[in-house]
């Protein structure tokens, strides 16, 4: 295989922060008359990360920024970007790494000066669950133009809370949690090559839209509501409120300017067996665009290296639930083993694969051809030989994912976290290992690259302490999950305590919704 060019930027370290408290997913499937069996056996769920009424997306960020620069002894002033990965943004014009931005001068002006930030350079990054790894691709390009001799340093964070409604079938994948990537030259964790599979398809798979209501349909509710407390409400007097819509002059009237009243709301809309299916199809797709670029990069010769996803010794995929991996990379599994005696096998055991030319070209054709390909994953994915490949490459990134939830941008990051910890704990040595990983975003995206493990790992590895740090939360029980869920819990169920947190928003003497963050001791 012709020689590696690699411009040597990559992760040098990652820090991570969840909620200290959180739902376990026993209590859950109680709560919800859910088979617990399935929900962890299944899906590979223990327990989702909960924010506390001090949290949210900004405070979680900083806090995970603040463990960067606290254990690496980083200058503020030689930060030349701070870039977030989001879908949880605070603001429609705000950006939310302004906030993050915001804490983290309250906590080092004191010692490095009131600009100590000044020129840095800060931004959201936003495409569902992928925004993270774009931040990323971002600044690994950003620090590699200028060269090595300029050591630019850069950190990506990601933050985000995964919240969906109260009993719908996505609420068992909640989770939150936020953490910063320090991206520089010649890192000690992780080299990052400058090969990336990209595959994009505008599906509407998952998605947080602005809805509209008409503001008289708002207001009539609330008069029937009324009704049905027993308030006294005539018809006559119900008809002149509406009559005044939207004429009213009453100061802060928000709700009387409009004919209709732009909502938006944190939990999404969306098809999860779609998602799925565009989830494989995209990650199979930038697969093949990772490697046709290698071929050509000389990275890759297809008829002298062993096939790709072998040489990986760990795959890291975005994870919206633990085992969301091992049910989406059959396609990926199959795709590279085609040509391969050993598919032959395989094809004996559980049946040729469906081909789509086979089906008829209508809307039912190709929904029957989808079920058929769903169907033929699920056989793929119960063979000795996918079922081997899960354990030596996938199963430890699902470790960390099954404690917390979804973390949605940073979901890729913690499984990446979650398999190196393991490997350090056990004592597997992996310098110089690539590692696959597979980002992906609903909408939807998917990017495709790798990572070559450094001499430093290890050092990196034994401060994340992720387990153990896991192993310290506070559960909670199902009043006090609907109370936070629903936003009617006013006082932390834990005292924020050597953290960022969120004091007041839109308090007397601010603007309109302003936050107010700060640093608790």
């Amino acid at each position: 295989m012709a020689g590696i060019n690699v411009s040597e930027v990559g992760i040098d370290d990652i820090s991570l922060h969840f909620p200290r408290l959180y739902f376990a997913m026993q209590d859950f499937a109680k709560f919800r008359g859910a088979d617990y069996g399935k929900l962890s056996k299944g899906l590979g769920l223990e327990a989702m990360a909960i924010p506390d009424v001090h949290e949210d997306t900004a405070t979680m960020g900083a806090n995970a920024v603040s463990r960067l620069i606290d254990r690496n002894s980083i200058e503020p002033s030689s930060i030349g970007r701070i870039y977030l990965g989001t879908e949880s943004a605070l603001d429609g014009a705000k950006p939310t790494a302004t906030y993050i931005m915001d804490m983290l001068e309250q906590r080092y002006s004191p010692k490095f000066g009131e600009k100590c930030f000044r020129n840095c350079d800060v931004v959201d990054m936003t495409f569902a669950c992928i925004g993270a790894v774009d931040a990323m691709h971002n600044t690994l390009d950003w620090a590699a133009r200028g060269g090595e001799e300029r050591n630019r340093i850069g950190i990506v964070v990601f933050a985000d809370n995964a919240k969906y409604d109260l009993g719908s079938s996505g609420e068992y994948t909640q989770g939150a949690g936020g953490g910063a990537i320090l991206i520089s030259h010649n890192p000690r964790l992780l080299v990052i090559p400058d090969i990336w599979g990209i595959a994009t398809m505008p599906v509407h798979d998952f998605f947080k839209p602005r809805r509209e209501i008409e503001t008289r349909t708002v207001v009539e509710n609330v008069l029937e509501l009324a009704e049905e407390s027993g308030a006294s409400i005539t018809s006559n007097l119900a008809e002149k409120i509406l009559k005044l819509l939207p004429r009213s002059k009453k100061k802060n009237a928000v709700l009387f300017e409009n004919e209709k009243i732009m909502i938006h709301k944190d939990t999404p809309i969306f098809d999860g067996q779609f998602s799925n299916r565009c989830y494989s199809e995209s990650v199979k797709q930038a697969f093949i665009d990772f490697r046709q670029k290698a071929i050509v990069e000389g990275r890759y010769d297809p008829d002298t290296d062993e096939i790709l996803t072998n040489q990986w010794s760990r795959i890291i995929v975005h994870l919206p639930y633990a085992f969301q991996g091992k049910r989406m990379f059959p396609d990926v599994f199959r795709h590279d083993r085609r040509e391969l005696p050993m598919w032959v096998n395989i094809v004996e055991e559980i049946g040729p694969e469906p081909i789509s030319s086979e089906y008829p070209d209508t809307p039912d054709g190709i929904e029957e051809f989808e079920k058929a390909n769903d169907s033929y994953r699920r056989l793929i994915s119960k063979t000795d030989e996918f079922q081997t490949f899960v354990d030596e490459r996938i199963e430890k990134t699902q470790r960390a994912s099954s404690l917390i939830g979804n973390q949605y941008t940073g979901s890729i990051f913690l499984a990446l976290m979650s398999a190196m910890e393991s490997d350090y704990l056990e004592n597997v040595e992996i310098e110089s290992n690539r590692i696959g990983l597979c980002g992906y975003g609903s909408g939807a995206k998917a990017k495709v690259f790798e990572g070559i493990v450094q001499p430093g790992w290890r050092e990196i590895a034994s401060r994340f302490h992720l387990f153990e740090r896991l192993s310290t939360r506070h559960a909670i029980n199902k009043t006090v999950y609907e109370a936070l869920h629903k936003g009617k819990r006013k006082r932390s169920v834990v005292k924020p305590s050597t953290e960022f947190a969120l004091v007041s928003v839109g308090f007397e003497g601010d603007l309109e919704g302003q936050r107010r963050y700060k640093w608790v001791e």
